[in-house]
C-alpha cells in the first residue's frame, strides 16, 4: 500500500528537520499572540519542540495502524478525544499563565504549520489526498485532544468567587507595593517565567467621574486593556486598585488607546523587581495626567515631564525664585502666568499662542514683556525659559497654581 512508505517518509523529513519547525512555529506564535509574545522564545523552544514531537509521533503511529488496518484512529466510530496520554503534552507552570483562548489559538496555529509542511513533504512524493484526509483528521483529533486536557487541568483546584478575586487583587496589590505580604504573591508570580509590565492607570479628567471611584477606573481599565492583561491560571486579569486607580500587570505594551486612558508604564520584570518598576509607572502616570496627556507612557519617554513629579523640591524652589512675584499681583499675575503657559505650549508661536488665548497677538506681546519685568526673566534666553516651563509644568503637576 502506497501510505506505508509515503506518509513514514514525509514524518521522517518533519521529525529531521524539527529544529527548523520549532522556530516557525515560536515565531508565528510571538508574532500572533501577545501573552506568547511577552515570553522569550528560549523559554517557550523545550515545550513547543515537544509538543511538534507529540503530534509527528502520533502521525507515525497512525501510519503503522494503517498499514495492519483500513481504519485509522479515531475513525470508525472510535471516541475523538480517545489520545493515549503520551501523545498529550505536559501541564507547565507556563500553559498554566496562558488565557485559555490563546492557548486554543496556539494549537490551531502550530497545528496549520505541521499541516502545510506535511503537504510539502507528501507533494513531494506524490502523496494522494486519500492519503491526506486522515492525517489531516488525526492532527485536528491531537489538537482538540490537548487543549481539552490542558483546559481541564489548568482549571482544576482553581478557586472561584468574590473570595477569590479580592485574594487575587491582595496578592498583585502586595507585589505592586512591596509590601511584606508579598512573598506569597510573589511565589505565585513567579510559576510563570514572562516577564510582566506593572502598570497604573486612570481616565481622562474629561472622560466621566468615574476617577473618583476605584472599581469604576478598573472595570473601564480592564475592558480597553483586556488583549494586554496577564492573566492568573484560572484566566482572570491580573489587576487591582491603588488610591482611586486602576493597576496591575501587563503581558505587553498596549497600544491604540487613543484618548480613552491614561497609561502609565515599568519595564518587564521578575516579582522582585515589580515594586521598583511599578514606583516608575506611577510617576509616569502622574506626569502624563498632570500635563493633560493621554495613552500610554514609560517614565523614559516622558523625560523631563517625570523629572518634575520626581523631583518636587526643585519645582518648588523654581517658583519661589520665578512665579513668586507674579503671586504679589494678584489676578494680573494670574494672567500673565497663563500668557508664558500658553505661549511656551505653543512652542514660542505667539499668534497661536494668542488664539488660545482668545486674545489680539499685541495683548499677548505686553503681557509677556510684562511678566519678564515682573519675573526679572527673559522668554529669549534658554536657560530662563527652561526655568520658567519646570515651575510651570511644577504648578501643573503638584497644583497650588493661581492660574486658571
Amino acid at each position: 500500500m502506497e501510505t506505508s512508505t509515503t506518509v513514514p517518509e514525509a514524518v521522517a523529513a518533519l521529525h529531521a528537520g524539527l529544529d527548523t519547525l520549532t522556530d516557525q512555529v515560536i515565531h508565528a506564535l510571538r508574532a500572533q499572540l501577545p501573552c506568547y509574545a511577552s515570553v522569550s522564545a528560549h523559554a517557550l523552544r523545550p515545550r513547543v519542540r515537544a509538543s511538534l514531537r507529540n503530534g509527528l509521533s502520533l502521525v507515525g503511529r497512525w501510519s503503522d495502524e494503517q498499514r495492519r488496518s483500513p481504519v485509522g484512529p479515531g475513525r470508525g466510530g472510535g471516541r475523538s478525544y480517545d489520545i493515549p496520554a503520551t501523545y498529550l503534552d505536559e501541564v507547565t507552570p507556563l500553559a498554566r499563565s496562558l488565557p485559555v483562548e490563546d492557548l486554543i489559538t496556539a494549537y490551531r496555529i502550530g497545528t496549520d504549520i505541521v499541516w502545510r509542511r506535511f503537504c510539502g513533504e507528501m507533494a513531494a512524493r506524490q502523496g494522494t489526498a486519500e492519503d491526506l484526509l486522515p492525517i489531516a483528521e488525526t492532527l485536528r483529533i491531537w489538537a482538540d485532544a490537548n487543549t481539552l486536557h490542558l483546559v481541564r487541568s489548568c482549571r482544576a483546584g482553581v478557586p472561584d468567587g468574590a473570595a477569590a478575586d479580592r485574594r487575587r487583587s491582595t496578592l498583585v496589590r502586595a507585589l505592586l507595593l512591596g509590601k511584606k505580604d508579598a512573598v506569597e504573591a510573589s511565589d505565585a508570580y513567579d510559576r510563570n517565567t514572562a516577564l510582566r509590565l506593572p502598570f497604573r492607570a486612570r481616565l481622562p479628567d474629561s472622560a466621566d467621574s468615574a476617577r473618583t471611584s476605584g472599581d469604576g477606573v478598573l472595570t473601564r481599565a480592564v475592558d480597553l486593556l483586556r488583549p494586554w492583561l496577564a492573566l492568573d491560571a484560572s484566566g482572570k486579569p491580573l489587576v487591582t486598585t491603588v488610591d482611586g486607580d486602576a493597576a496591575g500587570l501587563l503581558a505587553g505594551r498596549p497600544s491604540g488607546l487613543c484618548r480613552a486612558l491614561i497609561v502609565g508604564l515599568g519595564a518587564p520584570a521578575p516579582a522582585s523587581g515589580l515594586a521598583a518598576e511599578f514606583a516608575e509607572a506611577t510617576q509616569a502616570l502622574r506626569a502624563a495626567a498632570g500635563c493633560g496627556l493621554v495613552g500610554a507612557f514609560t517614565r523614559e519617554e516622558l523625560g523631563l515631564r517625570a523629572t518634575v513629579v520626581a523631583m518636587p523640591a526643585v519645582g518648588e524652589q523654581l517658583v519661589r525664585l520665578r512665579l513668586a512675584p507674579l503671586a504679589e499681583r494678584g489676578e494680573e499675575g494670574a494672567q500673565l502666568e497663563d500668557a508664558a503657559a500658553a505661549y511656551l505650549r505653543q512652542g514660542l508661536r505667539l499668534e497661536a499662542a494668542a488664539r488660545t488665548l482668545y486674545v489680539h497677538p499685541n495683548t499677548l506681546r505686553n503681557r509677556l514683556r510684562r511678566f519678564e519685568e515682573i519675573t526679572g526673566t527673559s522668554l529669549r534666553d534658554p536657560a530662563d525659559l527652561a526655568e520658567i516651563w519646570w515651575a510651570l509644568t511644577h504648578r501643573q503637576v503638584h497644583g497650588g497654581s493661581p492660574a486658571t
